[in-house]
């Protein structure tokens, strides 16, 4: 297989970013990166804890700052948070990437039951999931499919039958 460069993972809460890119990343074994664990690490409290005091205005500055600080990390598997194209700044940095930028797509159904039980995401602690689900979809496809040069869809398949298809899909996509 040919050498691949920094590879991003991009799209909803619920789609596998974390798990694909660590398997992703053990695969080709290279260093993981998870942009929200990254942003807990260097402030020492929980995304929860940043939401409640800095308001989701002060979680995407430190999102931001986070990826230019990371975003030419050479031979990184890098997981982004669902929001992360909602900043120009970001959707700009990743404009280089963008046959390294990986859209995991997911259907409603599967991000409901993925979600269903989580409270560890501030931005869906609502009554009406399904709809939030759906209103942050409308907003964000348009983005993750400017940014991204590969689409996989997720959620029927296994994590590591997506790494497989990545994988597949970006070796097609290097010259040889």
């Amino acid at each position: 297989m040919h050498a691949l460069p920094t590879l991003f993972l991009v799209g909803p809460t619920g789609a596998g970013k974390t798990t694909i890119g660590r398997m992703l990343a053990a695969r080709l074994e290279r260093p993981f990166i998870d942009i929200d664990e990254e942003i807990q690490a260097r402030c020492g409290c929980d995304i929860a804890w940043i939401f409640d005091v800095e308001g989701e205005v002060g979680f995407r500055e430190r999102e931001t700052k986070v990826l230019g600080d990371i975003v030419d990390t050479p031979n990184a598997v890098i997981s982004t948070g669902a929001g992360i194209v909602l900043s120009p700044a970001n959707r700009a940095l990743l404009a280089p990437h963008r046959q390294q930028v990986i859209w995991l797509k997911v259907d409603l159904r599967t991000q409901l039951q993925r979600l269903k039980q989580d409270r560890t995401r501030p931005l869906l602690q609502v009554s009406g999931l399904e709809g939030r689900l759906k209103e942050m979809a409308s907003v964000r496809e348009p983005l993750y499919a400017t940014v991204a040069g590969l689409h996989i869809t997720t959620g029927k398949s296994g994590p590591q039958s997506i790494v497989t298809q990545i994988l597949e899909n970006l070796t097609e996509t290097q010259p040889s």
